[in-house]
Order: structure tokens, then sequence, then C-alpha cells
């Protein structure tokens, strides 16, 4: 994972994009962090330049968390050109200051996406990824009371390939990263993993149709297949599941059509 490795202190510049709100102008702003260790994880790091920014009675830098455990996926920021940083496959929370020298420059700053406005300094607003699950990305099929965990066998493949998409924490990493600001691999993954498994069947297509147009909504840009989505991704989701979703969605136009010639031909 790369850093110095050395247990002594570091001092770093950080150049940290601040907006006080939604329709305010933004600006980077420089701040010193003295006596970093590189033990801290880059969160912590913050919360103690906020500290010092409290003290002096300087309003703290505004920036999304929760688990700090790296499955919530509300920590994202772009670090240094990188989304969440320089480690792959590893969450701004769970990437820690040995990833950086002493006397490094670190330009901090929010997710770059029209889909994703900034609301405060590096928080950005994701409930464009709220609708696109809200359109589709559930199974809403009565199934009556709750059956045994192994009633519905599932083969093992389907199984993996489910939990593989399934890891997704909605960060919008892929997002961030993208040329094109697609958010293919994020609604991808929420549509795999439900299409991979015999609950998932009965809407498979229709999800398809449905969180693809939602997505289409939201200002998100077209997927060029560039690849950058699945190198930012955390969890190291595939673009493999994009080619899935493209299948299930051409399929789902196909059926479509072919509903409405025969309503046409009736």
């Amino acid at each position: 994972m790369g850093g110095s490795g050395s247990t002594k202190t570091m001092n770093l510049t950080l150049n940290v994009w601040r907006q006080a709100g939604p329709s305010a102008p933004g600006a980077m702003k420089t701040y010193t962090a003295k006596n970093v260790s590189p033990d801290m994880s880059f969160l912590e790091m913050l919360d103690v330049v906020n500290e010092e920014l409290t003290a002096k009675g300087e309003a703290p830098i505004a920036f999304d968390h929760d688990c700090r455990e790296g499955i919530c996926g509300s920590c994202g920021m772009m670090i240094n050109g990188q989304a969440h940083g320089p480690w792959k496959a590893t969450t701004t929370c769970q990437l820690h200051m040995r990833a950086f020298k002493d006397g490094d420059q670190i330009t901090i700053e929010p997710w770059r996406a029209k889909a994703f406005p900034v609301i405060k300094d590096l928080v950005v607003d994701r409930s464009a990824f709220d609708r696109v699950i809200q359109a589709g990305g559930y199974v809403s099929v009565n199934t009556g009371n709750a059956v045994d965990g192994n009633a519905v066998p599932v083969p093992k493949v389907d199984a993996d390939a489910a939990m593989d998409a399934a890891a997704c924490i909605g960060c919008g990493a892929c997002v961030a990263a993208c040329p094109n600001s697609s958010a293919s691999l994020f609604t991808s993954a929420k549509v795999t993993h439900l299409g991979h498994l015999p609950q998932g069947q009965p809407e498979r297509y229709r999800r398809a149709l449905k969180m693809v147009a939602q997505m289409d909504l939201e200002s998100f840009g077209g997927c060029s297949l560039f690849g950058e989505c699945q190198e930012a991704c955390p969890k190291e989701i595939s673009i493999d599941s994009i080619a899935r979703m493209n299948r299930d969605y051409v399929m789902a136009t196909l059926m479509k059509q072919e509903e409405r010639h025969l309503a046409g031909a009736g």
C-alpha cells in the first residue's frame, strides 16, 4: 500500500475546497496539519485540523462520515485528484496517513459531478443514487411468510456473483472518477446483484429499464467503458456488471417492443 513506514510525525499542507453552501462561491483554502501520526486515518487527521480551527473560532471543514469502517460509503472525497486517495480498494476512512510523506501537499475536494451538487465544503448531495434505487432496485414480489434460508437453491456461481455486486456501498467514487460522470457502475451493481438471484427474476428486465431511465434523468453522463470507475471503486466491482446491465436493458427494450406489437396486432 505504499507510504513512508516511519513512526515519526509529519507536517502537511492541506489545500481544501471550502464552500459555505450550495449557492455560495467556493475556493481553495490552505491549512497546515502539524504533528500528524502515520497511524492516523485520513478522517482522524481532518478531525485534528478541525479541532484547531474551532479553537481559533473558524468554521470546521465539513465532510461526510459515519461508520469509519469502510462500509457506509459516506466518506467520499477527492484526494490529490484520486477518489478516496492513493490506495486501491480503500475508502477515505480506511486510508491512513502513512500513505503520505512529511512535507507533502494534499489537495482535498468534493466529488465533481453535476448530479452531485455541493452542499457544503466536502459534502455533496447524493440523493440521485437514492432515486435510482427507488426506481427499481428492490424485489416487490409478494412472497408470503419468510421462508427458510436454504429453501430456494441458488447455484454458488450465482451467489458469488450476486455478493460481489452487492458489495457496492454507493459512495459515488465511480461517478467522481469517470470522465463522463457516469453512474453505470453503481446502477449496474444494483441491477446485477438482484438479477443473479431467483427472487430477482420476475422483475429482472423491468428493473434494468426503470433504473437506467432514472439514471439518465439524474444528469449522469453516458458510459463509454473507460474503466476508471472500477479502478476507483473501493469494493473493486468490475465493469462486467455494466455489460450484464446493458444486456438486460436491450432485452427489456425488445420485450417491450414485442408487447406493443402484439397489442397492436390484437
